[in-house]
């Protein structure tokens, strides 16, 4: 086998700056799709979430060649919440390419994947993307970019990183916008090429290849990914599995893949410097190091943060629970839970005193919803509660996670968005004017910023921007209020009328519509007060043969406003549930009769027997 000159990049970047975009223009100026190939946009979101959202969520792999090099990318995820993702796939790459939007300049979670490139030694590429907006400001993103290297530590030789401009979106990037004509993306593979040391050549070496991802294959079972760092990895042999606690086993490799354009292709055998996906290996895991037989020499562990928030996944118990879901047995949700963790690392579950009840951490909302959303697309149903933050004993003080927040909103609204922070705890750390916007950086505790989203989106009239990421763990916080509206709890079981629900409207927003069934203690909306209210949505109009001419009303319904699956997650108090299904999302109180809240709320000591009891 000739030994092939390998260079491994990852694309990494904030959300909506144009990684996935950017891929498109590396497989269509490579020539991977035939000339009759249907090609869409953002090929890599294979995943019909990521279509949904415009999000990467998974990070991917694929393969192009220019010259006689094979330059393997890796499409990453920008959102933080799934930066273990991120963590993960630096390790086996030899660069990274830096997209920064040419207007919006470098944001929280560009810091985070970046800062992660630079602790691996890795010497970036920066490529200042969407030069065709009116509004880009290419040079003063540049010294942005160059302090935030500066901020991160960075050396010399990483300093010294190239910097290219380009529009992902119609494969162009040059090495001066104004005076070049080009229109491919050729600077950026000679760039590649050029800054990059191609992988050595190892291959008399021992093997030596280490799994820094999963996947899963109904009919191959589990898939390990990751680099060959050293040898020759061959198809059909034993190999020693070795893992940084000092257990390690045997497993013979079934198969071996290597990446083609968009797909995997099975191999013999496959070099250092290639990253590959094995399979025969039933328990193979997240940095396990595959050495040859009798071999016990394992690569460092790949360390992965800890989440950051947890739910509880329970069993619907509503009245409407098991009418659209397939699995809906705590036995259906624990074997879904356990098969995600074969591959979500960033996941961890709990089990609790309840056999209904699995605790469920992540690292942030989108992450555990997410995961929620697949699989009521899979056909489970299930409740979850509100979101609670995963708290830390550091020097025997208790410390709580702390987001750092961006905010770009108009000016007007800036002092209705400080005056919210404020009231969540937040601590105000920087504020600038950019024209008409003003961008401010705040630092929140996270349980401060659960249900935040909605009202932002209200206050600023969906023209601000907010992106976050953990910044670190601080000492507790202290109280931060909840929600400042009650809920609308309907009272009976059957399917809302127009005419009660046109009364209902009066007291606040309502989430259904007429003709949706309900149940006893399901919410159907938010009060216009601060407190919760019991109402009636099946009462009708009484029929009569009396009828006078002109007095009946015309009854119109103001739009309900649909929940989606966030929304309903960051609505919620402690004593209410999520009721995930795979055609509904509905939101109910925990006890469901207003007998029962009243009982649970004297435990809880705040109602004396009296009140209870009335």
């Amino acid at each position: 086998m000739d030994f092939q000159k390998i260079i491994n990049i990852a694309v990494i970047a904030h959300v909506d700056a144009g990684k996935s975009t950017l891929v498109d223009a590396f497989l269509r100026q490579s020539h991977v799709f035939k000339d009759n190939d249907k090609v869409v946009d953002c090929i890599m979101d294979s995943n019909d979430l990521e279509r949904e959202r415009g999000i990467t969520i998974y990070s991917k792999n694929c393969s192009v060649t220019y010259k006689d090099y094979k330059i393997n990318i890796v499409d990453t995820p920008g959102h933080a919440d799934f930066s273990s993702e991120v963590e993960r796939i630096i390790k086996t790459v030899d660069t990274v390419i830096l997209l920064v939007d040419s207007a919006e300049g470098p944001m929280p979670q560009t810091r985070f994947v970046l800062q992660k490139s630079l602790e691996c030694g890795l010497r970036p590429i920066l490529l200042i993307n969407k030069m065709d907006k009116p509004d880009q400001r290419a040079n003063e993103v540049i010294d942005e970019v160059y302090d935030l290297f500066l901020e991160l530590n960075a050396t010399d030789e990483q300093l010294d990183f190239p910097i290219l401009y380009g529009v992902a979106r119609e494969g162009i990037v040059r090495y001066d916008w104004d005076k070049d004509t080009n229109n491919d993306i050729v600077p950026l593979f000679e760039t590649i090429i050029h800054h990059t040391q191609v992988y050595p050549d190892l291959t008399a070496e021992p093997v030596r290849m280490q799994v820094c991802a999963l996947a899963y294959d109904d009919y191959i079972g589990r898939l390990g990914i990751g680099r060959i760092y050293a040898g020759t990895l061959k198809e059909a042999e034993s190999y020693e599995v070795c893992n940084a606690n000092g257990k390690d086993s045997h497993g013979k490799l079934s198969q071996v893949f290597v990446y083609k354009g968009l797909s995997r292709i099975p191999v013999q055998e496959a070099q250092c410097g290639e990253i590959v996906m094995v399979a025969g290996i039933p328990d193979i895991s997240i940095g396990d190091t595959l050495t040859p037989l009798g071999v016990n020499d394992p690569m460092p562990l790949i360390q992965i943060e800890e989440p950051t928030l947890s739910m509880l996944f329970m069993v619907n118990d509503s009245p409407f629970a098991g009418q659209s879901g397939k699995y809906v047995t705590s036995r259906n949700i624990r074997e879904r839970l356990e098969r995600e963790l074969e591959v979500n690392v960033g996941l961890r579950v709990e089990e609790t005193d309840s056999t209904d009840t699995f605790k469920v951490s992540g690292r942030g909302e989108l992450h555990l919803t997410v995961l929620l959303e697949q699989m009521r697309r899979e056909g489970y149903e299930v409740a979850v509660s509100r979101p609670e933050v995963i708290l830390k004993k550091i020097d025997g003080v208790t410390c709580e996670p702390v987001e750092e927040v961006v905010i770009d909103v108009p000016d007007q609204y800036s002092g209705t968005v400080i005056s919210s922070l404020n009231i969540r705890k937040g601590l105000l750390v920087d504020m600038e004017e950019e024209g008409t916007y003003t961008k401010i950086t705040y630092h929140v505790p996270t349980r401060g910023l659960i249900g935040y989203r909605s009202d932002f989106i209200n206050s600023t009239h969906g023209e601000g921007t907010m992106v976050q990421r953990l910044y670190d763990y601080e000492p507790w916080k202290g109280e931060i209020p909840q929600r400042e509206n009650g809920a609308l709890i309907s009272t009976e079981t059957g399917k809302a009328m127009t005419y009660a629900l046109w009364n209902i409207q009066e007291r606040g927003q309502l989430f259904i519509g007429a003709q949706t069934p309900v149940y006893e203690g399901m919410i159907i909306g938010v009060s216009s007060k601060n407190m919760d209210m019991g109402v009636n949505p099946l009462k009708n109009k009484h029929m009569t043969a009396v009828r006078s001419t002109g007095n009946d009303e015309a009854m119109k319904l103001v739009p309900p406003k649909i929940l989606t699956l966030e929304e309903a997650v960051e609505f919620i108090n402690d004593d209410e549930l999520v009721e995930v299904t795979p055609t509904d999302i509905r939101v109910r109180k925990k006890y469901l009769t207003a007998l029962d809240r009243r009982r649970h709320a004297r435990e809880l000591g705040r109602l004396t027997e009296e009140e209870a009891e009335g």
